[in-house]
């Protein structure tokens, strides 16, 4: 279902695409003081997906918020990517989410039965995470906006950090990409039904389903990849790390319809923003790798996948479990030493 006032067009750009570059984030938070706590594990100054505070020797509390514009014209869809999206973060980090809160953001020209279908969506993913939706905070302005804050648990000694792969680590990646450039061209009408039905079922899709499987193994590292992109987010774990992740190109899973679309330009603002943050620390070895498919790893991706490191002796039986419930997993590279730079492209 649609609404006669399309969402997207009430929106000046569309999901994790909306997302402030990290080197901006970065200089607005210098300076600033702020508490210590020792049971503060994981805090914004590690670049981290939430943070995370010791309760006791068995719980540790795991919070964490998203939201953005939307990304889809259906109401019911847009709360579903959104509230996904938000819920990431807790499993990340290995948690699981318990309870939520709405953050919503009102245009003047949305209809009642629009929002209360956006508020559905986000409470039909909340359900199916097992995490309760109690309350929330609405305000009217110039474009919708949609997301959750997030509190989930974890035990202490299970946390997963994005800082922790380590040499002979292999990487896998649980979800293609190339969401934004498909999003971006979808604006023109160029990407066919059936595909953005299949990018919408991804971006809808939870990773409950990988986490529950990431969990069961020696897990060094983890973050999801979204707005930052495969190389933005891979470039914090491979600095938080001390390491170099080689990423094999011709394994990376993508919509094999967007490297066209790449090709004739339909690249979202927040890849350029992430090639500037992340560029530098990155090596391309690979001869045969287009600009195209360069445009693709720094492409954001709204409600992506989970990026971890695990060693090497588990990897395979990990990814055959993975592929029963997420079938487009895939083994993307390694980690090895720091050697020439934060991101090697083979």
């Amino acid at each position: 279902m649609e609404t006669d006032v399309k969402l997207t067009k009430l929106a000046g750009c569309a999901g994790c695409g909306a997302k402030v570059g990290a080197g901006t984030l970065v200089h607005m938070l210098e300076g600033f003081r702020t508490h210590t706590d020792p049971r503060l594990i994981v805090g914004y100054d590690k670049s981290d997906d939430a943070s995370v505070f010791v309760l006791d020797e068995n719980t540790a509390l795991i919070q964490t918020t998203d939201f953005f514009p939307p990304i889809v014209d259906d109401p019911f869809l847009y709360g579903q990517i959104a509230a996904a999206n938000a819920l990431s973060d807790v499993y990340a980090m290995g948690g699981e989410p318990k309870l939520a809160l709405n953050i919503l953001c009102l245009s003047e020209s949305m209809e009642q039965h629009t929002v209360q279908e956006i508020l559905r969506g986000g409470y039909d993913k909340a359900y199916e995470a097992g995490a309760i939706i109690t309350g929330g905070h609405t305000i009217h302005g110039a474009e919708p906006i949609y997301g959750l804050a997030v509190s989930g648990f974890v035990h202490p000694d299970k946390v997963l950090k994005n800082c922790g792969a380590c040499p002979g680590d292999v990487l896998i990646l649980t979800k293609p990409l190339g969401i934004g450039v498909l999003t971006t061209a979808a604006k023109a009408d160029l990407v066919e039904q059936p595909v953005l039905d299949r990018i919408y079922a991804q971006m809808a899709r939870l990773n409950k389903a990988a986490r529950d499987v990431m969990v069961k193994y020696q897990v060094h590292s983890c973050t999801d990849v979204t707005g930052f992109s495969l190389m933005g987010h891979g470039f914090e774990m491979a600095q938080g790390s001390g390491c170099s992740l080689h990423f094999t190109t011709a394994q990376i899973p993508f919509h094999q319809e967007a490297l066209p679309l790449a090709e004739m330009g339909f690249i979202p603002a927040g890849a350029y923003r992430n090639r500037e943050y992340a560029e530098a620390g990155v090596t391309v070895t690979c001869p045969d790798l287009s600009l195209a498919m360069e445009d693709l790893l720094y492409d954001p991706q709204t409600s992506g996948g989970l990026l971890f490191a695990l060693p090497k002796d588990e990897a395979e039986k990990c990814l055959k479990e993975l592929k029963k419930t997420v079938p487009e997993a895939e083994i993307v590279g390694y980690v090895t030493e720091w050697k020439e730079n934060y991101i090697i492209l083979e």
